[in-house]
């Protein structure tokens, strides 16, 4: 049996991969900061140690015994306003070294590492994929977010452990945020397209990211980084049209700020490499309620 270790595993996405780690057989250890917190580590029976992506000593000895680990730790701001974006980038820089260290240091074999699908963002209508790489246009927060996370993932290749990126698409679904918040402001007449609603968003439900996640366990794609997201990248204004329309609600007005470049990926490496379908193959399937 497998032990994977799970860091950042009081964080939404953990909450939707803890279970599905352990009900396809794997031993997890929860790395937190914040045991009281760890309710969906413990309902499953999965071990929970304190440790703190900061804290090289604590992650080592948190990762003694595991056979694979996998970092989930980020500070991305979302819609409950937690998060701060240069706390963030700290956190996928220096935190991401010394996470490596520590798994060097506690003999982990192999290294799982969550990521984000801007970095292949075109920028435009554009597909693109894995080999594409972000050029922007201007410093922006996204930008120097999307930098961070691009030096995460070169420090990961560097690092001489057995390893694999998920580059994720955004995320949507129970506990995020996300489609509660767009669904309450179509509510109340709120909703607002990012700009001029023709960019593109490629997401991916929480559920289908933790999916993904154990099939990249079980299968492990070597070397590989892989987009993880939906089967239909969308304008912005439709997806916000598609929501007001099912409260009855008229078209929703433009003009919101445009939080990250228009991104328009292809998930085709992923399925393959995984041998994974995105159980919510769109967004209609997964904002259904």
């Amino acid at each position: 049996m497998q032990r994977i270790a799970v860091l950042g595993a009081n964080g939404v996405y953990a909450r939707h991969l803890l279970p599905r780690l352990a009900g396809a057989g794997f031993d997890v250890v929860a790395l937190v900061r914040r045991p009281d917190a760890a309710g969906v580590a413990r309902g499953c029976g999965v071990a929970v140690k304190v440790a703190d992506i900061f804290d090289e000593a604590s992650m080592t000895s948190a990762f003694e015994g595991c056979d694979a680990a996998v970092n989930l730790a980020t500070s991305l701001p979302g819609p409950s306003g937690r998060g701060d974006f240069a706390e963030n980038d700290r956190l996928r820089v220096e935190g991401g070294a010394k996470f490596l260290r520590a798994c060097r240091a506690a003999g982990v074999a192999r290294v799982l590492q969550q990521s984000i699908s801007f970095v292949n963002a075109s920028g435009d209508a554009r597909w693109s994929d894995e080999d594409f790489a972000f050029a922007p246009s201007a410093e922006t927060v996204a930008s120097r977010a999307i930098a961070a996370a691009l030096r995460m993932e070169e420090g990961v290749r560097a690092s001489g452990l057995d390893c694999a990126i998920l580059r994720g698409g955004l995320f949507y679904g129970p506990g995020t945020g996300f489609d509660e918040g767009w669904f309450a402001r179509a509510a109340q007449g709120k909703l607002r397209v990012p700009g001029d609603g023709t960019s593109y968003v490629s997401l991916i439900h929480i559920a289908d990211m933790a999916s993904a996640t154990v099939a990249a366990l079980h299968r492990w794609p070597r070397e590989q980084s892989l987009i993880v997201c939906d089967d239909n990248p969308v304008q912005w204004r439709e997806l916000f049209g598609f929501i007001a329309a099912c409260l009855g609600q008229g078209e929703p007005a433009l003009g919101a700020p445009e939080g990250f470049p228009s991104f328009r990926l292809k998930n085709a490496r992923a399925k393959q490499a995984l041998d994974w379908q995105p159980f919510y193959a769109t967004y209609r399937e997964g904002l259904a309620r």
